[in-house]
């Protein structure tokens, strides 16, 4: 018996890991990558949609023009033009009026909403609205899915058909992926039989070869499987030198490992002119474990040919392919903290990301809209919300999941792409959750959130430290971020200089808005406060955008004069920038974490990378303490 010192578990794992890696990467297109596995991070270079779009087929409106229609007392309005997905109109919308729009066509000059098809009824040149909608309503706005900079899918990552989606969302045609390993199979005992066979006595099923083959294709590699071998070195020796000469990659055998026959297949490593790594591991089940490499010639070379020597019962077989190649789980419960209101009526799927919390698992829904390629991007699994239920709140809930959960920092807040350009240079592993930032400040407080990012300004003119001390957060530190600008961007035809021109002027240009509670919006009223400009003699002051990249659509599309953003959307559309002013984007921390690891990598990080914002000089030093 050979294994009388046994090897740690992880050090196991990294043998394998390591073989795994050493292959060469190699470029596919999206055709042929399901189940393959990432050899790059995917940032996406366009906006997802690439402009502001109509969730329905309706009637895009003016939201106020809405107000005052009921079942029984419909408001009319008049119909001026009429948009299809991949067309649309010059003509912009006046109070009274409407165009008729198709699901995913863009929206018109003037229109703030969609009134659903369902709820209105045409009367030639006319439509009767029988139900009012609120601004924003049944609009996808530019950038609102993806926005330019985002990082979509990170190295390593198996895709599924939801990434395969987004990839194509974002008009990548060809992506690099780890090779497709091909794997031998060969099981091994005296006592086994083909299911194919008729029973007989003392003789039992082969299990193995069928669950391994399962599992080697649901990760997108490939076997062969090399038959059944009696417990003799003659045939052991033959099996592994033909799977070898078959040019895999790896092989495997399952049933060779007990005491007496684990060395045999030893043994048979060695006269092969191999080496065997591992004779055992320190875990249950599975202690018998052999790993050992063979070096082979074939066309690629000299290359360490990986021979893994599985335990023979099924469960145990099973159990430890998934720790050394796969580690994947089925069902988790977890807290659910936050409300979240479903579709009474319907069986619901949420999907939902999982973080690891002070109490055990933390559970998040995410909330894109079914229009949204990453709301399954990002989702760890679903929760299946029965036709019963209205609410979701403060509870327990079972969690289905779609595959591995890898746990790494928790970031939850607001999302900016300097974030992902953290973690990706700084090869931390993150699962980041974009709630806002004052989100993500109850976050930390609740104990959920390790980091989070914030940009929140009060009345005062300073950032994040106010609201810090209004929420009574505790046991926190904030980190000094880095600065972001904002400023107004418009085309350079608008012959517009300096901020003085865009006052003198105010009443000339015609506006878009951010939506209330936005950072951005909180900085133009500030803007119009402190030039004494009453916000009524704003043209489009009401007109709201959800993201910059909305405000950056809209003024390159014409539909707009001038909008409020950071420079870096401005850069992207090529609009001519005036900074406005500098907002701060900082990092609340807990306290607890800053001796962690990842921690002190990410601020590390965050102090040396080159990021697409300035830097103040107290980057990624500490500045207040709760």
């Amino acid at each position: 018996m050979r294994y009388l010192e046994l090897c740690d578990i992880e050090y196991a794992k990294n043998i394998v890991k390591e073989v795994i890696e050493s292959y060469e990467n190699e470029e596919v297109n999206l055709f042929n990558s399901i189940n393959r596995i990432l050899a790059e991070d995917i940032i996406s270079n366009v906006d997802v949609p690439p402009f502001d779009r109509s969730k329905m087929d309706g009637y895009a409106v003016k939201s106020e023009d809405t107000y005052n229609a009921e079942e029984d007392r419909p408001i009319t309005l008049k119909i001026v033009d009429s948009i299809k997905a991949g067309e649309f109109s010059d003509v912009e919308i006046k109070n009274g009026e409407c165009i008729e729009i198709a699901t995913g066509a863009p929206i018109p000059k003037g229109a703030n909403a969609v009134v659903m098809v369902e709820y209105t009824e045409k009367e030639n040149d006319t439509v009767k609205i029988y139900k009012p909608v609120s601004p924003h309503e049944n609009i996808q706005y530019c950038g609102s899915d993806i926005m330019v900079g985002e990082l979509i899918l990170r190295k390593n990552t198996i895709l599924s058909p939801r990434d395969i989606g987004a990839l194509s969302a974002i008009g990548r045609n060809k992506i690099k992926v780890k090779k497709k390993l091909n794997i031998g199979l060969i099981s091994t005992g005296n006592e086994l039989i083909n299911p194919n066979e008729s029973p007989k006595p003392y003789k039992i099923y082969d299990v193995n070869t069928y669950t391994l083959a399962s599992s080697i294709l649901e990760k997108g590699w490939n076997f062969k499987f090399y038959g059944i071998v009696k417990d003799n070195k003659k045939d052991l020796m033959e099996s592994i030198k033909n799977a070898i000469d078959d040019d895999n990659d790896i092989v495997i055998l399952s049933g060779g490992t007990s005491a007496g026959v684990g060395d045999l297949t030893a043994n048979v490593i060695e006269e092969l002119g191999g080496s065997v790594l591992i004779h055992g591991i320190k875990i249950k089940p599975g202690k018998p474990t052999i790993i050992g490499t063979i070096k082979h010639k074939s066309t690629s070379g000299n290359k360490e040919k990986l021979i893994v020597g599985l335990p023979g019962y099924p469960t145990s077989c099973l159990t430890i392919f998934d720790v050394l190649f796969n580690e994947k789980g089925k069902t988790i419960t977890g807290h659910f903290p936050i409300r979240y209101m479903s579709a009474k009526g319907r069986t619901e799927y949420l999907p939902v990301s999982i973080i690891k919390g002070n109490e055990g698992y933390v559970v998040y829904p995410i909330t894109k809209g079914s229009g949204a390629i990453t709301s399954l991007t990002y989702a760890d699994g679903y929760v299946v919300i029965d036709e019963s239920k209205e609410i979701l709140e403060d509870e327990n809930v079972e969690v289905h999941l779609f595959g591995n959960i890898l746990f790494g920092l928790n970031i939850i807040g607001s999302h900016c792409v300097g974030i992902d350009e953290i973690l990706r240079k700084g090869n931390i592993f993150a699962k980041t959750i974009n709630v806002g930032s004052l989100g993500g400040l109850m976050a930390i407080k609740r104990g959920e959130a390790d980091i989070a990012g914030i940009h929140l300004l009060a009345d005062d003119g300073e950032y994040n430290i106010p609201f810090i001390q209004k929420y009574k957060v505790k046991n926190a530190v904030l980190c000094r971020g880095y600065i972001r600008r904002q400023g107004f961007m418009f085309k350079k035809e608008l012959g517009i200089n300096s901020i003085n021109d865009i006052v003198k002027n105010i009443k000339k240009y015609k506006f878009i808005n951010r939506n209330k509670g936005a950072g951005t919006r909180i900085l133009f009223d500030k803007f119009l406060k402190e030039n004494n400009i009453n916000k009524n003699d704003i043209n489009g002051y009401e007109i709201e955008a959800k993201t910059h990249s909305a405000v950056g659509a809209a003024v390159a599309m014409g539909k707009v004069d001038i909008g409020l953003g950071i420079e870096t959307i401005a850069k992207k559309y090529r609009l001519k920038f005036i900074p406005l002013g500098d907002e701060n984007y900082d990092f609340l921390i807990k306290s607890e974490k800053l001796e962690d690891e990842e921690v002190k990598r990410f601020i590390e990080t965050l102090k040396k990378v080159e990021l697409p914002f300035k830097k103040p000089e107290n980057c990624g030093e500490i500045i207040f303490k709760c």
